[in-house]
């Protein structure tokens, strides 16, 4: 997909009510500083339009991206920074879980998750959370230039364990540095947008 035009439409604080959209939203999740911002960027084209930064647990609201007016991609909140208050934690809970379960057009989940590190015990919650409202993530393994190319097969290996992934989940290894990854996570969004169009007209024509 050629991107032409970038906008972000909504953002969702802890009490606002999720948007009613009529197109199709591609959801990004994962820990703080995992790295949502960067890969949304490099999805976008755009350098610095999803806001970076430093400080874990900074991004605080779910952020609707309309892309070419095709498609939403849904930046959620970052979990599992210990420096969070408790209350603030469980609100993000809240707030995640209302959109998973409340989102019409949510087709495809990708969950983020560190190449250099395992998965720990919030990885697995939110995989797990996605699987009971329906939905298979597709996991992407951040920061594949941190590591060496031969330890990669083993880092991808312990991410699949350590989640448990469902037999034949995709674990496509991302680099923002040098964007290693964008097209293929691009093939699954083109896929996955093109069978809601189709949806979507099968639906209207009854």
């Amino acid at each position: 997909m050629i991107i032409k035009k970038v906008n972000l439409e909504t953002v969702c604080g802890i009490t606002s009510k999720i948007p009613d959209n009529q197109l199709v939203e591609i959801a990004f999740a994962g820990r703080s500083n995992v790295g949502k911002s960067s890969l949304i960027n490099a999805l976008m084209n755009r350098k610095s339009y999803a806001r970076t930064s430093q400080q874990p647990g900074k991004t605080q609201t779910i952020n609707f991206y309309r892309i070419n007016d095709d498609l939403y991609f849904v930046d959620l909140p970052g979990y599992g920074y210990a420096k969070v208050a408790k209350n603030t934690v469980q609100q993000w809970g809240k707030m995640i879980d209302g959109y998973l379960n409340g989102s019409k057009v949510l087709r495809l989940i990708f969950l983020l998750v560190d190449i250099r590190h395992r998965p720990n015990d919030n990885d697995r919650q939110m995989y797990n959370w996605c699987i009971h409202y329906g939905f298979q993530p597709i996991v992407i393994a951040t920061k594949e230039d941190k590591v060496k190319r031969s330890q990669r097969p083993k880092r991808i290996r312990e991410i699949e364990e350590a989640l448990q992934v469902v037999e034949g989940t995709p674990v496509i290894p991302f680099s923002a540095m040098t964007k290693n990854g964008r097209e293929e996570i691009w093939e699954y969004i083109d896929m996955v947008h093109g069978a809601f169009l189709e949806e979507n007209e099968t639906t209207g024509s009854n």
